[in-house]
């Protein structure tokens, strides 16, 4: 089974993260894409705007309906902070066999060699770099060992990002087709965002 993990804080889970999850699955021709929102991400300073049941139900929703798409609670359930090589090991442990890919934006793919444990990370996942038109990832400046273990995946261009939605939001301005209908009533039935 190949299996394309997608984490990150989905506060809130957008078409933008659909759509990267649909082209890499269809590119690497992945089994499955599981979406993990991270319980405190290592990365960011400002705590999410949601819970983190509210962001896990956002992406149940989100995803609900879709053959290949699946929400986890995995990275919930572990508590603390959410390092990508903890996060790895736990999967490999309870499904073996299972390969995984893990899925991250153009701008995070020069970033890599930063990442906690790098070195042990790459033994045990690919990566799949999304690419978009007219970015450089610093793919080429990668360390060998590091590029070696990344898949370049091109996706459309998309200036959507959860920031944007958040600060809509907080205006009283709509995010309809920004997020999918469910998440949508969901955010205004939960009033998140709101200033």
């Amino acid at each position: 089974m190949k299996v394309g993990l997608m984490g990150g804080t989905f506060d809130p889970v957008h078409i933008g993260h659909l759509i990267a999850a649909q082209s890499v699955c269809e590119r690497l021709e992945l089994d499955e894409v599981w979406f993990m929102p991270t319980n405190v991400p290592p990365h960011k300073e400002q705590a999410p705007g949601a819970s983190p049941r509210q962001r896990l139900e956002m992406v149940e929703l989100a995803v609900e309906g879709h053959p290949h798409f699946r929400a986890s609670d995995m990275e919930l359930r572990k508590g603390g902070v959410s390092y990508s090589i903890e996060t790895v090991t736990m999967l490999r442990a309870e499904h073996p066999g299972y390969r995984f890919t893990y899925i991250i934006g153009a701008d995070m793919v020069r970033y890599l060699p930063k990442w906690y444990k790098i070195d042990e990370l790459v033994r045990l996942v690919t990566f799949a770099g999304l690419q978009r038109p007219g970015y450089d990832t610093g793919y080429e400046g990668l360390p060998d060992a590091i590029r070696q273990a990344v898949k370049l995946v091109p996706m459309p261009q998309i200036e959507l990002s959860s920031t944007l939605i958040r600060q809509r939001r907080a205006l009283g301005q709509s995010v309809r087709y920004m997020v999918p209908d469910r998440v949508n009533h969901y955010i205004e039935v939960n009033r998140l965002y709101e200033a």
